[in-house]
Parts: structure tokens; sequence; C-alpha cells
């Protein structure tokens, strides 16, 4: 199989913009203070150096030698046992379910920024009641947003490597990193941004539980774009002699600090005009319009830049989690990109749909069983079976099944007197992390 190649900057803005997206802007900062502030930022920065890093590079190995689509490249790399090993690319493929609902988020990003050149709420029950409206009733509004974000999913996968994907990232990346510095700038000129800097770096040891920890992991997970296939295919597309190291650490570097920017910049936002961090999509779309309104004008446009970024965020996420299931049509079933990508983004769409009706209050019980919603299982079974237990595979594969003197060969070099540290880890601190967060997260064990 032909995959067309990244230049080395186009395939760097690709792999950050699949890591960069939703979970960055929107769930890191409320996770955060839900779960002890700097206590969860230092476990989540730990996970994020000897597990994160320690995947993305198994990841990005597998994708670089295996140069095919997920499920090809575990086929070619095994040294025995080919045909069973293809079942863990299918693992990563099955990452890509994120997709049911994440579309769907995008477009509510979509209505925020139009309502942000317009009156924004005064308050909070006022939020709370646009939110609700939206959400539990205004079906065919969603629908429409949900279709657009579609639409340029799949324009750009349509495109290709060099001429939709590269190119895509190379705008909106750079873009939103400067959207996000000048945030950050504008609120450490605020009084508040000595509180926001203690609420998040002020560890509260009594909130670190066996939750937190498994929480803290499943997001370094699914903020870096783990386990979903995504880095893997956009690696089968490096130039040869290409840096994995190097790209891995740029990669989370810019992932992880865009995180504790956006987290350090709404907290000034929130303590200024003295709102309370709210959980979930309430920090968001909640108490942050309110905050907005508050500021008068300047607040409209802190508004619309806010919530461009987390759509820029949201897209360049969206096409990293659609291609590797693009990539495999083409591969296995001898699609064209066309066909491929349009099928693949009618078959998100469909469900995206689906989960928006399970929000919809006249007909969310049609979709619901077990408490749960059916965007509600999406996200439940993505972050904590799908997302992990791919990331479990890939580290077994290649810490235990792929030829030693094969990853030594690309590696080694690359790390230096890391590699055996990286090599431990891969082995033994990744598999035993993943383990614990699937158990914990599926409410089998805690302590």
């Amino acid at each position: 199989m032909k995959i067309a190649h990244f230049s080395r900057w186009g395939f760097l803005m690709a792999a950050a913009g699949a890591a960069v997206g939703l979970g960055n802007i929107w769930k890191f900062p409320y996770v955060a203070g839900q779960y002890g502030g700097g206590a969860f930022v230092l476990v989540y920065l730990l996970t994020v150096v000897f597990v994160g890093f320690s995947v993305m590079i198994a990841e990005m190995l597998i994708g670089y030698l295996g140069r095919r689509d997920g499920v090809g490249a575990f086929e070619h790399l095994a040294p025995r046992h080919k045909n069973k090993w293809k079942y863990a690319g299918f693992m990563a493929l099955f990452g890509t379910l994120v997709m049911f609902y994440y579309s769907v988020v995008i477009g509510w990003i979509f209505h925020y920024i139009l309502m942000s050149f317009g009156t924004l709420p005064a308050s909070v029950p006022e939020a709370e009641a646009i939110y609700d409206q939206f959400i539990k009733h205004d079906i065919w509004e969603q629908i429409l947003f949900h279709t657009m974000a579609f639409l340029i999913t799949t324009t750009v996968l349509v495109r290709g490597i060099k001429g939709g994907i590269e190119k895509f990232n190379l705008v909106l990346m750079p873009t939103l990193i400067l959207i996000i510095i000048g945030m950050l700038i504008y609120a450490m000129n605020m009084e508040s941004f000595a509180k926001a800097v203690e609420y998040m770096f002020v560890p509260d040891w009594t909130k670190l539980t066996s939750e937190a920890f498994a929480v803290a992991v499943g997001h370094a997970f699914f903020t870096l774009s783990l386990g979903m296939g995504s880095i893997m295919i956009y690696s089968a597309s490096l130039p040869k002699e290409s840096n994995l190291v190097r790209a891995s650490l740029f990669v989370i570097t810019t992932d992880t600090l865009i995180a504790l920017a956006a987290g350090l910049f709404l907290f000034t936002f929130l303590f200024q005009y003295g709102a309370q961090p709210a959980k979930g999509p309430g920090l968001v779309f909640i108490s942050l319009p309110t905050v907005f309104h508050a500021m008068g004008n300047v607040g409209n446009v802190l508004a619309v830049l806010f919530f461009m970024a987390l759509a820029f965020a949201g897209l360049t996420s969206a096409v990293s989690l659609v291609e590797p299931m693009v990539q495999y049509l083409i591969d296995r079933w001898n699609m064209s990109r066309f066909k491929a990508a349009v099928s693949m983004g009618l078959f998100f769409y469909f469900f995206g749909i689906i989960a928006i009706l399970s929000q919809i209050e006249s007909t969310s019980a049609l979709f619901s069983c077990g408490g749960k919603t059916f965007f509600d299982w999406m996200d439940y079974l993505t972050s904590a079976v799908l997302l992990p237990f791919a990331g479990l595979l890939m580290a077994v594969f290649v810490g235990f099944i792929m030829e030693k003197e094969r990853v030594a060969s690309v590696l080694k070099t690359q790390m230096g007197w890391f590699y055996p540290i990286w090599r431990f880890n891969i082995r033994f601190v990744a598999p035993v992390a993943l383990v614990f967060v699937m158990l914990n997260l599926m409410g089998i064990i805690e302590f």
C-alpha cells in the first residue's frame, strides 16, 4: 500500500492536532479542579511522562515500521501469530467510536460561537436554561451544527494527507496556539491569576483517591489521542529517518502546555468575576458565558476567540479520529479515498444523530439503557475500556512481541541512555497502569 508522506512539520502539526482536542480545553480544567488541583496535575504529568510518552512512541513505532493501515501494521510486524495480532489493530480502530458523540460536541461549540456575537447570559440560572434548552430540546439546530462538523471533517479527509489533513492542521494548529497564548497573557494581568495558579498547582492530597489516579491516566490517554489509531496511521506517513522520540516529545509537550494554559486562563476568568468552577460541560457552556458577559464588550471578543479555539481543537482531532478507518477501507477494500471518506463520514454522522436524540428530553428514553444515554455510554466505553485496552495491546506488542532488535534499531540511537528506562516502562509500568485504569473505571477494584 502506498501512503502519501507528510512533511516533517506537517506531521508534527497533524499529530499535535490529533492530540490537542476537546479534552485539553474543555475537560482537563474541570477534572483537575475536581480531583485535587495540583495533586491531580502531578499525577497527570507523571502519567504523561512514564505512560503516555512510552505508549506514544510505541504507537508511532508500529505505524512508522508497519507503513500500513492499523490492522495491516500489526500483521506485518508480528513475527508469529500474524492473523491473531490483526485484532489488536481492530481494537485501535474501535477507539474511533469516540466520533459517535465527538462531532455532536463540536456542533455545540459552533452554536456558542454564534451566540458569542450577540447577548451572552448574565447569570448562571440563565446560562443553565439556555444550555438545557439547546441540549434537551433544540434537535434541529443540533443536527444542523452536527452536519456542519461532518461536512468540514469529510471535506478535509477527501483531500487526503498532503492536500487535506496537513494543510488543515498547518492553518488551524498555529492559530489555536496563538489564541491560547493570547488569552493566557490577558489572564496574567488579572488579580485572580495568582489564585488560579494556586488552584491548579497546590495539591489537595485528600482528593487524590484511586478514582483520581485512574481518571488522570485515562485522561492522559484521551487527551493524547492514544489507542485510537490516529498517531499510528499518521506515523505511517512519516518520512524515512524521522526521529520518533523528538516527534513524541513535541506532541506531548504541546498537548500538555495547552491543557495547563487553558486551565490557568479559564480559572483566572472564573475567580476574577466570582464564579465557581463547575463540573462537566457546565464549566465551558454555563459558567464561562456568564463571566464573558460580565467583562462587557471585550468579553464577547474573548468568547468568540475561546470557542473558535475550542472548535479548532475539536475539528483537528475529529479528522484524526476518522482517518484510521478511511485508510483501512482504502487498503483492505480498495476503495477510492473519496468513497472511503464519505462512507465513514456518513457512518459517524448517523450515530451522531442517535447521540443527539439520546440527549433530547422527548426521545432520550428510546436511546438509553442501564441509567445511561447512548451519548454517555459511548463516552464511558471509549475512555474506560476501548482506549486503555488498545493502548495495553500496543504496549504488549512492542514490549514483548515485536523483535527486540527491530525495536532497538530505530529507538536505541534516538533515545540513548533513556532506552532501557523506556523499554522497562513499555513492558511493565504502562501495562500495569492501564489494567488498573480499566478495572477501576469499570468499578471492579479501588483502594
